[in-house]
Formats: C-alpha cells, structure tokens, sequence
C-alpha cells in the first residue's frame, strides 16, 4: 500500500491518549523528539480514565503508585484515587509537559499497513484522513474493546440496555428493574452505588469473585500539605507501598501454595459482611484466590444482602422483550440491562487493523494466542511497538510501573536507530519465540494456571496466559533496560530492496553490538 497523496507526513505517530501514549509523547518530548503526533479516537484524552466513567469507578492500585514515576501527584484525595482524578492528572500531564499541540482527536484507526517499498506505515483513519508514518506506537492498551455477550434475543430488548464503559449517565435509574450481568472488576463498583437507588436488581453471576477489603481512606489535607512541601516524603510513601505490592508476586507466580493464608483472609471478609449463610455459599469462589483477578471492595457484598437484590446463578438462556429468561425458565423482569462483561483483552485489535510486511494481519499472527518481544514487538511488523503489549499485565501492582519500562525501551531503540542510520527495525524470529517459551514456562507454574479457573487472562482458543507478566516488574525493568540491536534486523531505505524480505542480508545494516 503506497501513501495517499493527501497523506500528512509524520515521524512517529502514537496511538491512544491514556497512560501509554502520553508517557510516550512525554518522554519523547523530554529527549528532545519532536516529530510525532497522538492520534486519539474521542474527542478528548484519558483513554481507559475518560471512557468507563460508571458509578463508583475507581483505580484498585494506590493513587501514589499509579502515577507517573517523573510526574507525582501530592492533591490526591483518597489512597485509592476515584476515577474523575485520574481522568483530571492526565489532563494536568498534557498540559504541564506541552503535549496538547500534538493530539489529534476524532481519529479513530481504520487500519495501518506497512509500505515496504517506503518503510513506512500508511495510516487510514474513520474521519477520512491519512497519514505516513514511518513508526507507529500502539497505546491503545487492552481495555479498550468492550465485550458484549452473546445471548440469543438480546436485540429484542426492549428496554435501555448499556455496557459499563458506556454508561448512559441520562438514563433515570430511580425505580427501574436492573439486570446487570456479570461480576467483574466494574460490577463490584458500580451495583453498590445503583442497588439503593432502583426498584430491584437482579445480579446474574456466572462465577463468584474472590474479594479482599478495600483498605480506602481519604487523605488528610495535612498529608497533602507535606507531600507538596517535601516531595521527598511523597516518593518514600510510592516506594513503600510499591515493595508491599511487589511481595504479591511471591504468591501469584513464586510460591502459589501461599495464597492459602490470603484466600483464609477472604473468607472471613466475606463471612462478616454476609451473615446469610446460602447467600454466603453462593459468592463462595471454588477456586483458588488470584487465579482470577482479585478484586477489593467494602461495599459490594453489602449491597448484595439488600432486600430488592438478588443474586441469580442459573444460567441464561434468552432475552425478552422486558425479561431475562434463565436455563431452568425463570423470567426475570428487566426495565434496563448493564453488562459488566469486561473486555477483548486478549484479541485487541479487530482484523484489518494492523497490516505487517507481506500483507500480514496482526489477527493471523496472533492465531495461536498473542505474543510479542518484551510485549513491545514482533516479527512481521517493523517499527512497530507496543505498550501494554502481550504479557505485560499485571495483577498485583501498578500497570503505570510496566508503561514506563516499555516507554523508555521504544525510545532507547529509536535513538539506537538514530546511531546506527537504521530507517526501520523487526525483532528476529528466533528471538521473540524463546523469550516467549521462557514467559509460558513460567506462566505454567503460576496460580492463574493451576488454580483451577478459567479467566480473562487466558486465550480462549489455547488456554495460553497471553496477558500476564510471570514476576516482579523490577525484573520487567531489568529485561527491557537497555536495546541490543543484535536482536533486530536493520534496514536503511538507501540499502531496501523490492522484496524487502528480512532474510536477505542485502538490505540489513550490520549491527554494531554482538548477539
């Protein structure tokens, strides 16, 4: 695909506005590269903060650790920072490091596919316009894509129904019958703050969460007033709850049996906020803890002991016009539906979105499961990066920690590019697939795969982990703490050839370290 000739001609273009792609617009700006741009779908920045914005919407990392590490906030209101917070301190970044001038909103990505003859990605978006890029930067994270259930008669609803991420703020919930369908990380926020406020919710739980106590608080205007004044006191109150939230790791993918003393903890949590024993027994996981993400709540089991609250477990079959029909024929009457389904966090890119060399869907290299170098790049798509790639997930600290690792390894490869006269890189084959084999080894031994669940964070078709990083992130930092070129084929546009196959020594640049 050869560039339009109405195409604008950039350097580096990013895509998303949320965590990921302004760290990266930051740091590039801060090392002096100025040539790039965000290319943002909606028609404001914030990514996964601007879109889910449901009752209750709050991050369950502390708001000290999740944070860029070069931009601390000392204004937090709450150590668990509610959701308009987070939205404002990446309105805040944008401003304060000048990365406004270099957005542009209303362009959502048709597709991007690699011109080999140019090196370079031609960029499609919905609005009609085009772009040449000769890096593309994906920060569209893996939130992004919401996942509606496929429920026969689901279109013959009569009745509002929504997503959580697009919650309809306009819709007067006082006094209707809800259905909310399933029991996910938004569920457990957004059902305490809408069950006092309707006639009668019906919660359908396919599976039980596992849930620990929210250990929220507001902060003091006197701890506010100290981190402001002795940033020093700020950065030791990150570091702290940063090594707390490490040690996670030595029972999610180290020690697994140890979850034992944590599930322990759960289930006395949930005994005293459920007095109800058969209700008690039907939010009782029979998993073990941290094989699905583990949520913290202090309200959520509460609201469930509610009068007009029922939790049905029997599967469902259909949806009516004004009902949910379970397996057992049950009619569940429903003025409104929420699905709290989650997300395609293991598929997040549609097919025909991103095109490699040779006309290869990112789909169909994804066929056995996702995968990537680092999670940041993959053979078959030269200067190509991602952050928030496969395998780079988290489910025991801040996601920002992974963000900043992978931001800082892209920019240390573009200026090993600038070094060494490379117009375009692609990580070698051979590489990326025993990098992968050593992540799923230990992926095996951890307990998202012998807790015996099933979950968002493995791949459907393969039953691989294709989401989560397998141990500390300061080990993360340490793998992606320098570039090595020699991992990479190199290719300057005076040496391409027409085949612009990777395989041909002719159209590489020797590299200049050793593998």
């Amino acid at each position: 695909m050869s560039a339009s000739p109405n195409a604008e001609t950039i350097d580096i273009a990013i895509i998303g506005s949320g965590f990921a792609g302004l760290g990266m617009a930051i740091r590039l700006k801060q090392a002096g590269i100025g040539d790039f741009l965000i290319a943002e779908q909606a028609g404001s920045l914030g990514g996964t903060w601007r879109d889910n914005h449901y009752p209750g919407c709050a991050c369950d990392v502390q708001s000290h650790v999740y944070s860029f590490s070069f931009a601390p906030n000392p204004r937090w209101t709450r150590m668990f920072a509610p959701q308009p917070e987070i939205r404002a301190y990446l309105e805040d970044c944008a401003t304060r490091f000048q990365i406004r001038p270099h957005l542009r909103f209303h362009h959502e990505l048709d597709s991007a596919v690699y011109d080999e003859a140019a090196l370079r990605w031609q960029l499609r978006f919905a609005n009609g316009k085009h772009l040449s890029a000769r890096v593309l930067i994906s920060g569209m994270g893996a939130l992004s894509r919401a996942v509606w259930p496929d429920i026969p008669g689901l279109d013959t609803f009569a009745g509002k129904a929504f997503h959580s991420q697009q919650w309809d703020h306009d819709y007067p919930l006082d006094g209707k019958r809800v259905a909310v369908i399933g029991t996910g990380a938004s569920a457990i926020q957004f059902v305490p703050q809408i069950a006092p406020r309707v006639a009668h919710l019906d919660l359908f739980q396919r599976t039980p969460p596992w849930i620990m106590p929210k250990a929220d608080r507001a902060l003091k205007p006197r701890e506010t007033r100290l981190f402001e004044r002795f940033p020093l006191l700020q950065r030791l109150a990150r570091a702290r709850l940063y090594w707390m939230l490490e040690a996670r790791v030595l029972g999610f993918a180290t020690h697994p049996a140890l979850m034992k003393s944590v599930q322990k903890l759960a289930l006395k949590h949930l005994k005293e906020q459920v007095p109800d024993p058969v209700l008690r027994e039907t939010l009782t996981p029979d998993y073990t803890i941290g094989c699905k993400r583990v949520l913290i709540s202090n309200d959520y089991y509460p609201a469930l002991t509610r009068e007009n609250v029922d939790v049905v477990t029997t599967g469902i079959a259909r949806i009516e016009h004004d009902a949910v029909v379970t397996a057992d024929g049950v009619r569940h009457p429903a003025d409104c539906l929420i699905f709290g389904t989650g997300f395609h966090v293991t598929d997040p890119f549609a097919r025909g979105v991103v095109i490699g060399r040779d006309g290869l869907d990112i789909v169909d290299t994804w066929r056995d499961g996702a995968h990537a170098y680092l999670g940041t790049t993959l053979p078959g798509h030269p200067n190509f990066f991602m952050i928030v790639g496969p395998n780079t997930g988290l489910g025991h600290n801040s996601m920002v920690l992974m963000i900043e690792a992978q931001v800082k390894y892209i920019l240390r490869a573009l200026q090993a590019m600038r070094r060494e006269g490379a117009d375009a890189i692609e990580v070698r084959a051979q590489v990326e697939r025993a990098y992968n084999e050593r992540v799923q080894q230990k992926l095996a031994r951890a307990i998202w795969s012998t807790g015996g669940c099933k979950s968002w964070y493995l791949d459907p078709k393969t039953g691989k982990n294709t989401t989560l990083w397998p141990g500390f992130t300061w080990r993360f930092r340490h793998l992606t703490r320098r570039f090595r070129m020699a991992d990479y084929y190199a290719y300057a546009a005076s040496l391409k050839s027409s085949s612009a196959n990777t395989e041909h020594a002719s159209v590489a640049i020797p590299s200049t370290e050793t593998a």
